[in-house]
């Protein structure tokens, strides 16, 4: 297992773990199809929905809605249902899910997010990594979410990544990249038919001093940025 250490250029630490275990379940994360080439512009390191809505009910034929009545989104085909985009900024709790555009190369599309738990781990489970000194005093905590496909773009085999671990006081929690399979937290690519309505789980790994503690995420792929993202606590 190979390590690269770098050094985030305004804020947190970041690690990057490869592991060359081919046989991992995320091994298609590593050769998406060309029509799915990341473009996201990177973070500012050296690697690295509000609820949906039920659909408006329909109205008499003898007493039609007038035109200009707003009605909630209704659902695309296959089940999905887009809500309103989440703003930047905007902060859900922790389980509610937010509608947000997502871009993967050439792919645009429009998923729901939702942070489902922040685990802490045990600093041990670090040890495989061999990272020595740079993991002194951390502990790691997984931040599980779920990813639903609410648009009519197949997502197959792209990857929705950039969820950080947020500390106590809101500040960025370092972050552990992990390349290949690691079983505390697993994050493959999106599954092959990846369609409208289809969902699937991902994990993101934060390490927090022992001082203090991983208390919530932020969404921070396009069109949102670092700061401005979307927040769940």
């Amino acid at each position: 297992m190979q390590i690269l250490v770098g050094l985030a250029a305004v804020s947190a630490l970041t690690l990057t773990a490869c592991n060359d275990d081919s046989s991992s379940s995320d091994t298609a994360k590593t050769a998406p199809p060309a029509t799915a080439a990341p473009t996201q512009p990177a973070a500012p390191t050296t690697t690295a929905a509000a609820p949906t809505t039920a659909p408006a009910a329909t109205a008499p034929a003898t007493a039609p809605a007038p035109a200009d009545t707003p009605t909630a989104s209704a659902p695309t085909a296959g089940g999905g249902n887009a809500g309103p985009t989440a703003a930047p900024g905007q902060t859900y709790k922790i389980g509610e899910a937010a509608t947000v555009p997502f871009t993967s190369g050439s792919t645009k599309g429009t998923i729901t997010l939702a942070v489902t738990s922040i685990d802490q781990g045990d600093p041990a489970d670090l040890t495989e990594f061999k990272l020595g000194d740079k993991a002194k005093g951390l502990v790691p905590y997984y931040v599980h979410y779920k990813i639903t496909n609410v648009g009519t773009t197949d997502l197959s085999f792209t990857s929705v990544d950039h969820m950080k671990g947020l500390l106590a006081d809101g500040t960025e929690a370092q972050e552990l990249m992990v390349i290949g399979n690691f079983a505390k937290c697993p994050s493959p690519s999106l599954p092959k038919g990846f369609t409208n309505g289809q969902s699937s789980t991902a994990c993101a790994v934060a390490l927090s001093p022992t001082a203090s503690k991983v208390a919530g995420a932020e969404y921070w792929g396009s069109p949102y940025t670092l700061g401005k993202g979307v927040n769940w606590k």
